[in-house]
């Protein structure tokens, strides 16, 4: 019994912090499971891996004006699919709970910093020479986009009482320093964890 007791009284801190650390699934832009945990009682560091969006159509076109393969390629079209996200985030959290009056549960906000590495496979369709001439026959090119940059966020996750669950959304804009500078994206999504 008195085993049992110091085992259990070495295991407390562990399960306090339990209710914290965190792993789920985003739905949104981009699409990513994702783990969180804290450094203490209100900063955060998550990790989330999916899947990110296509740009909009001009990005790529443009994408494909500033570099052709010839110098006498003309842009025909394009189609582009999803390619690998990966995120690396810290964040602040504030509890809000009484602000709102909740009973059950607590109610964080939160607002962060983090970098993200985006891809994108986009295979081009082009003519070489003048388009519509005679005899022109469309080539087709398969590229990497690769994006990289800082992103900006902010949101509110609910932590429920009765379960070792916890639901968030959240806004925000990831700003591309590699591949086209000064290129911003919204972003945003909703989302479960499971607490553990």
């Amino acid at each position: 019994m008195k085993y049992r007791l110091v085992t259990l009284l070495f295991l407390l801190p562990f399960f306090a912090m339990a209710q914290e650390r965190g792993a789920g699934v985003r739905l949104g832009e981009p699409f990513s499971l994702t783990y969180k945990d804290f450094f203490d009682d209100y900063i955060s560091w998550e990790l989330m891996v999916g899947s990110g969006g296509v740009n909009g159509n001009s990005y790529y076109q443009r994408d494909f004006e500033n570099n052709p393969p010839a110098s006498n390629a003309f842009y025909i079209g394009h189609s582009a699919k999803k390619g690998a996200s990966i995120h690396g985030r810290i964040a602040l959290h504030e509890d809000i709970t009484d602000m709102f009056e909740i009973t059950e549960g607590y109610l964080l906000s939160y607002a962060g910093i983090g970098a993200q590495l985006r891809s994108t496979r986009v295979n081009y369709s082009y003519s070489q020479g003048q388009v519509g001439g005679p005899g022109l026959v469309p080539r087709t090119e398969e590229r990497s986009n690769i994006d990289f940059g800082p992103e900006l966020f902010g949101g509110a996750e609910y932590y429920f009482s009765e379960a070792p669950i916890s639901v968030f959304a959240e806004v925000g804009f990831f700003l591309e320093l590699l591949d086209r500078v000064g290129h911003i994206k919204g972003q945003g999504g909703i989302g479960v964890r499971y607490l553990f």
